[in-house]
């Protein structure tokens, strides 16, 4: 027999992107249909790039940087790339000079990054003799200024490293980083700081002029997708990563998507404007699913840090659990059948059978790290949307864990 149709469909995938938000839709659409290069020099052009630095400047007050350092890109994964990549050869290049020394060919990097930064500093180790020291987590997730310290010291000193890449906020388990306090560290030996904030922005208060490097995106926080900002601080010059017409500092060559970084400002006025007011309901209904989960079966537990109430150690946001006996992608499943949409990890990652890297990081067995479901709540989350992921559990785990056993039989 078919799967019955669910009676409402629940979405809380936003982590993995948001629903855009009708003043953006509305904004992205009466942009488009204005004609304009922004590299034009005739009226046309000049009203485009009047939109886009208006856009600009608004974007920068929001995230409290200079509208110099805001450079455009197509989203998150481009703007880590051009931070880890163009830094590293920049910092590289400063030191093969004759009578420089040490050369700068390290990378100090949390171990619970986003694939966006760790594949760029995989790629440098494999492509580019880059060397990499990874600064581990504790339990819950969390960088502290002793391990980051401890980093800098191995390997050759801090005079060998060409940067430090911490995240500001965890896309899996939703802890938040003690960034300022990292910054400051690496600032004392001279090392530009970079911080992935897409998770970060519209959840915590989000300030990029402590870091050299930071980055956001709009599809986070109901903006357009494919529409994002690397802030490079003035005293930073990465080395592109592609050439062109030499827009954004020349360091994003591409005409400028003038519809949807005029949508982006919108998007990320919003997210600042209501941050609290968004992050104490969240944290209401993160709390309810939360305590709901643990009350219904003891097999399950939660992932970094959590104290109901609290909107500073973990994103308010942010579900993450672990369930025993089980498996994540199982659960998945199950849950989108009952017209839930969640995810066991960053959506990059969806669909790949082997534990998360985060949760390995974290000294999680990897047993229990298979057992992962990431639940993340958002604008138009709601106490029903609660309700009916707490209804819709107990049968999902009751089949998830008789598949397990089923599948672990057929294996023995």
């Amino acid at each position: 027999m078919p799967e019955p149709v669910p009676s409402r469909r629940v979405y809380l995938d936003h982590a993995a992107t948001t629903p855009v938000l009708d003043e953006v839709v509305e904004v992205v659409a009466r942009t488009m249909r204005q004609v304009g290069n922004a590299s034009s020099l005739h009226t046309h052009g000049r009203d485009a790039r009047r939109l886009v630095e208006e856009s600009r400047e608004r974007i920068a007050d929001a995230l409290r940087v200079r509208p110099s350092e805001v450079v455009f890109t197509s989203g998150g994964t481009e703007a880590d790339n051009i931070a880890v990549k163009g830094t590293y050869a920049a910092r590289v290049a400063s030191t093969t000079a004759p009578g420089t020394a040490p050369r700068r060919d390290r990378l100090v990097v949390s171990g619970v990054e986003h694939h966006a930064v760790i594949d760029p500093v995989e790629h440098l180790v494999g492509t580019q003799g880059a060397r990499v020291t990874w600064v581990e987590p504790d339990g819950e997730g969390l960088i502290t200024p002793a391990a980051l310290q401890d980093a800098l010291a191995r390997d050759g000193g801090p005079e060998s490293v060409a940067l430090v890449s911490v995240m500001w906020a965890n896309n899996e388990v939703g802890t938040v980083q003690p960034v300022a306090e990292l910054a400051a560290l690496a600032h004392e030996h001279g090392i530009p700081f970079h911080s992935d904030a897409v998770q970060a922005l519209g959840q915590v208060p989000l300030d990029l002029s402590v870091v050299d490097l930071g980055v956001v995106t709009g599809h986070k926080i109901g903006g357009p997708l494919g529409a994002g900002v690397l802030v490079a601080g003035r005293d930073q010059s990465p080395v592109p990563l592609t050439h062109g017409g030499g827009q954004e500092r020349q360091l994003r060559s591409g005409t400028l998507d003038t519809p949807g970084i005029a949508g982006l400002a919108v998007a990320v006025e919003h997210a600042v404007e209501h941050q609290a007011s968004h992050a104490r309901h969240l944290a209401v209904l993160r709390d309810a699913l939360i305590e709901g989960a643990l009350a219904l079966d003891d097999g399950i537990s939660v992932s970094g840090p959590w104290t109901p109430g609290d909107v500073t150690r973990r994103l308010p946001g942010n579900v993450h659990l672990r369930v025993a006996d089980c498996e994540g992608d199982s659960l998945l499943y199950l849950l989108d059948a009952a017209g839930i949409a969640c995810s066991t990890g960053s959506a990059c990652q969806s669909g790949v059978p082997r534990p998360s890297h985060v949760l390995l990081a974290m000294g999680i067995p990897e047993q229990d790290a298979r057992g992962a479901l990431r639940m993340t709540l958002g604008h138009g989350s709601g106490p029903a949307d609660v309700e009916t992921v707490l209804a819709a559990l107990p049968p999902a785990l009751e089949r998830a864990r008789r598949a397990h056993a089923a599948s672990s039989r057929s294996r023995s």
